[in-house]
């Protein structure tokens, strides 16, 4: 193959062991605003992370194509990296695992779909959002993204993955104005099936979500009962998970260390990594070639496991959980496709449950807004307030604040609401018993 050049030369060289970590991307992506196209990319690229072990150490490069004479120039770069490592950290080239799964994330129809079929749907959305209400003053824009995604990972191991994948997403946003206000808000969808595309679904919900923001109330200041919608939920739900990183935990950063084991949110909360559950996110490898699983990260309130790469399971004498990925030149650790356990109850029944309460769809600035070492956080918020089990209006902007940890405990029901959202997990809506809200 064309790639055998690059493993030559590094023989020759005297590298130990040594890898091509490749992944190739095209994208189509436009907007109309208007009714008018007003942005149009194709483009596709390619990018090589090389990597090589030298005297015991790891040295890496990279380059955004590749050739005969490049194999050379990534060969001597790895050598000249690799002098400047100081660590003693573990240097591993990954033999493969015994078993992949087979996922099929390519939908071979996409790329049969017309360019002009895909333009209509957009500006049929835009059209419709127009025409639902007369306080839509404004569609912001409307816009497609397509991806085709491939990765091939070789090494002097003997190790040869591939893995290719696509999709799309749908993009639109809208102003409403009354009273001298205007609100606005977004919709987002994914998926590799063209069909299935609803765009009056998805212009309805665009529609409700930015005028039933009109003539806000301030909230006032206490404590209430309140529901965590699925976005704001997904955004927490990361956070919760970014804790048991085993790379914080080594480095005595994270709140769930030596938490193994044991009870760290309500028994209600099941998190689980599932890379093999049938979605567009699916896949067989981590980007260091290790096989992925199903596995659970918390397991009825109790942490069950890390997340691992290699190096941090060389570390901690374990297997690594496939969680590596690719970082530049180093390899991080994120889960590859979070789903938490949905409950029973529908979002509706869930307001009936609260009664009387606060409904958060959403929050802004959570990274900056917390504290990773106390899990404190105060974030400016969205939302409604609830009375008699239904949204009587929508709050002015406020402020939540508390503790992520508080948050997970506290939670007394959980919607069955956890669809494919467009931030790549599966996580509901949930009901917890306090939140302190700033208002006026």
């Amino acid at each position: 193959m064309k790639y055998d050049k690059f493993f030559e030369i590094a023989k020759l060289h005297g590298l130990e062991a040594c890898e091509l970590n490749i992944s190739k991307v095209e994208n189509l992506n436009f907007s109309y605003f208007h009714g008018e196209l007003d942005k149009f990319e194709s483009s596709g690229t390619l990018a090589v992370l090389a990597r090589g072990i030298i005297n015991g150490k790891m040295g890496a490069a990279s380059a955004n194509y590749y050739d005969s004479k490049m194999a050379e120039t990534l060969v001597n770069n790895i050598i000249e990296n690799a002098k400047l490592i100081e660590s003693d950290e573990p240097a591993i080239i990954f033999a493969g695992s015994q078993k992949y799964h087979r996922v099929n994330t390519f939908n071979k129809e996409l790329s049969k779909i017309s360019l002009d079929l895909k333009k209509a749907k957009m500006l049929a959305l835009e059209n419709k959002i127009r025409q639902l209400d007369q306080r839509i003053i404004e569609v912001e824009g409307v816009e497609y993204s397509e991806e085709v995604f491939e990765r091939f990972i070789y090494n002097s191991e003997g190790l040869k993955l591939h893995r290719k994948r696509n999709n799309y997403s749908v993009f639109a946003s809208a102003l409403a104005s009354e009273n001298n206000q205007v609100k606005s808000d977004f919709v987002g969808f994914v998926d590799n099936d063209f069909s299935k595309i609803d765009i009056d679904k998805l212009a309805t919900t665009l529609v409700n979500k930015c005028v039933s923001k009109l003539n806000p109330k301030d909230a006032i200041t206490k404590s209430y009962k309140a529901i965590m919608s699925k976005d704001v939920m997904a955004t927490l739900v990361d956070v919760l998970v970014s804790y048991a990183s085993s790379e914080d935990v080594q480095k005595h950063s994270s709140l769930f260390e030596g938490k193994l084991g044991t009870q760290i949110v309500n028994k209600k909360v099941s998190i689980s990594d599932m890379p093999l559950l049938k979605t567009v996110y699916s896949t067989s490898f981590d980007d260091e070639g290790v096989a992925t699983r199903n596995f659970d990260i918390i397991k009825n309130g109790v942490l069950k496991n890390y997340l691992y790469n290699l190096r941090t399971a060389k570390i901690d004498n374990v297997e690594s959980t496939g969680n590596g990925v690719s970082a530049g030149s180093r390899v991080a650790i994120a889960p590859n496709f979070i789903v938490m356990k949905k409950g029973k109850l529908t979002l509706e029944e869930l307001f009936k449950k609260m009664d009387h309460g606060v409904y958060i769809t959403g929050v802004q600035g959570l990274h900056a807004g917390l504290n990773r070492q106390s899990g404190n956080f105060s974030l400016q918020a969205s939302g409604y307030k609830i009375e008699n089990g239904q949204i009587a209006y929508p709050f002015d902007i406020f402020t939540i604040s508390g503790n992520i940890l508080d948050i997970f405990n506290d939670i007394r029901y959980i919607a069955n609401d956890n669809e494919l959202n467009i931030y790549g997990c599966m996580v509901p809506s949930v009901l917890i018993k306090k939140l302190n809200i700033a208002g006026k």
